[in-house]
């Protein structure tokens, strides 16, 4: 089959992970098989993975621009990066994160597993620094959910120590609007979960590499974890993934309309959304981002009642976590265990692929009867 540096990422979301032979199958099959007669070279799944879990990291790895391990989730393949870790080891966290990675790694300083320092996201020289020293370096860009960008082409760039892993959650971007191998990464992290399945239905997890000796090493933590993915949950992964190129394009341009438009309505403080030119890490967005995502966070006049009210009325978008899925979901983030530092009246809204007059109907909508009694 073409390889992924011959063809438009658009095309090889489509074609990746396809058999080639006359009467195979025209679409990935469901391979539930936990182990295989002996002689191939494949004879148990944990250990040897199955064609379905292959065809996705097929697709990721060729998006990514590197060798994709599939894993049971976001978190299972983020566990198999810090895993890598020798005790003592020194790991640097960005200031806004997932609550999982920051829950993973400030439970292992406080068992004595690694010592943590936390840097802004946008604070490039402090990230350079770090880079002489840390043995784990993870960065988020944009992260969650205050949508701060991190100038990877330099970070990733920077001089580090011969052991060091530089790892970056690339779900927000994805590897259409971002790809940290090219930038100089050891790993990069997709909770497929998100945009690559898109439809709210699976669970899954992909690391992508181009260094061989960490890809056998996070291999062979999934394997001894058992944090491999599961059959159906690959399979839907891959369908998913066929049209995350139309998805993120119709998401990407409803996203920019409903920021726009948030930024001038009265009863909102604040908007955060990198393709906003008031955006304080825009010019970097322009630089290392080929789109500006569809995650908008936004602070509204009125405190937490009325993003909780907003959230409450709103009908076409959904009340419900998590993101990149074809409808769009809207939450307050400071109501979750763990994000009670966030800004009160936060709402992260993921923008899906409905109309985008429709979506902002809907939200102006629900913005005017919560603030109605303000």
């Amino acid at each position: 089959m073409t390889h992924s540096s011959d063809i438009k990422p658009e095309s090889w979301l489509v074609s990746a992970g396809r058999g080639s032979q006359p009467g195979d199958p025209l679409n990935v099959p469901l391979v539930p098989a936990s182990n295989f007669l002996i002689g191939s070279g494949r004879e148990y799944s944990r250990d040897d993975g199955t064609p379905t879990w292959e065809a996705l990291e097929a697709l990721v790895g060729g998006l990514e621009g590197g060798k994709a391990l599939a894993f049971a989730s976001g978190m299972a393949a983020i566990a198999a990066v810090f895993d890598q870790l020798a005790v003592g080891a020194l790991v640097v966290l960005p200031d806004d994160c997932y609550q999982g990675v920051a829950g993973l790694a400030i439970a292992g300083a406080e068992r004595g597993r690694w010592t943590l320092q936390r840097i802004g996201v946008d604070d490039t020289a402090a990230w350079v620094a770090a880079c002489a020293t840390a043995d784990l370096i993870w960065l988020e860009s944009p992260s969650n959910p205050l949508l701060t960008v991190a100038d990877l082409a330099v970070i990733c760039a920077a001089p580090r120590k011969a052991s060091a892993i530089v790892a970056v959650d690339n779900t927000f971007a994805t590897p259409l609007n971002q790809q940290p191998l090219k930038f100089g990464a050891t790993v990069a992290l997709q909770s497929a979960t998100k945009f690559i399945g898109g439809h709210s239905d699976l669970l899954a997890g992909v690391a992508t590499t181009n260094d061989l000796g960490f890809w056998h090493a996070i291999k062979k933590s999934r394997e001894l974890t058992g944090a491999t993915p599961g059959t159906l949950e690959a399979y839907l992964a891959v369908r998913g993934a066929r049209t995350l190129a139309v998805r993120l394009q119709r998401a990407q341009q409803s996203a920019m309309l409903l920021a726009e438009r948030l930024e001038a309505h009265p009863h909102v403080m604040r908007v955060r959304y990198p393709g906003l030119a008031s955006h304080p890490t825009h010019a970097t967005a322009q630089r290392v981002l080929k789109g500006f995502g569809t995650i908008i966070s936004f602070d509204l006049v009125g405190g937490a009642e009325v993003a909780d009210a907003v959230c409450q009325h709103v009908q076409l978008i959904q009340h419900a976590t998590s993101l990149g899925a074809v409808e769009s979901t809207m939450e307050r983030r400071a109501a979750i265990p763990g994000q009670e530092h966030l800004p009160p009246s936060l709402l992260r809204l993921s923008v899906g692929i409905e109309d985008g007059e429709d979506l902002w109907t809907d939200l102006a909508a629900a913005i005017e009867v919560a603030t109605s009694k303000i």
